[in-house]
């Protein structure tokens, strides 16, 4: 289990994220807290794996609960909640190493691929055997803040485009646009539309696979 502390200064609001958190598998919210003193007492006191963390609390700005974490000597993972759109608190929250920011007002649906991916990389974090530099590599590639994301041209959602890279990513060996679109549950001229962004913004290779007649078949690997 992955437990989660909720910190949020609207109650209610925290409740809704709360029941959505719990939809995905393997978190459970083990607390709530609407202050940062209640966030860094409840911290200590339940350990939790992962806090949920508003930046706009009644008692102090969001950020500043993060080094007082430190201090005290808890190392959970944070990761940001808010409305706040100033590009200096991204850039903040980079600096002290969230592992991701999502802004409100969200859905479930945008919810839920951060923590999978989240859920993902500290799986593999907790796994890896560190042999040379190309492991120590993957590990800081894989873990923390993301690396930044690349404009989708236009037309593309960010949504279309994270549900294309679960299933690549999450395939041994590659796909074809026609295996992408099926497992995905999309259209195939929409999956090779995504498939070739990947390859031409390098995160996506292609291979040929040459069949007795027509055109070779372009086949999809997720680049690691």
């Amino acid at each position: 289990m992955i437990d989660v502390l909720i910190v949020d200064d609207d109650f209610m609001v925290a409740g809704v994220h709360q029941s959505f958190v719990e939809r995905v598998e393997p978190f459970r919210v083990v607390g709530t807290a609407n202050t940062g003193e209640q966030a860094i007492t409840a911290v200590g006191e339940l350990l939790p794996d992962l806090v949920l963390l508003d930046l706009y609390l009644p008692d102090m700005f969001g950020l500043d609960v993060i080094p007082r974490l430190r201090t005290a000597g808890h190392d959970c993972d944070v990761m940001v909640i808010s409305a706040s759109r100033e590009v200096e608190a991204v850039r903040r929250s980079v600096r002290q190493g969230v592992v991701n920011y999502l802004l409100k007002p969200f859905e479930f649906d945008d919810l839920r691929p951060r923590l999978e991916r989240y859920a993902a990389q500290r799986n593999s974090l907790l796994t890896t055997v560190v042999r040379g530099q190309a492991d120590v590599d993957r590990v800081l590639t894989g873990a923390g803040w993301p690396a930044p994301a690349i404009a989708l041209p236009k037309g593309m959602s960010v949504e279309t485009a994270e549900l294309i890279e679960r299933t690549l990513g999450g395939t041994d060996g590659t796909l074809s646009a026609a295996e992408c679109a099926a497992l995905a549950g999309i259209s195939r001229v929409s999956a090779r539309r995504y498939l070739e962004h990947f390859h031409d913004t390098g995160r996506a290779e292609v291979s040929l696979r040459y069949g007795v007649a027509g055109r070779p078949e372009r086949r999809y690997g997720w680049c690691t």
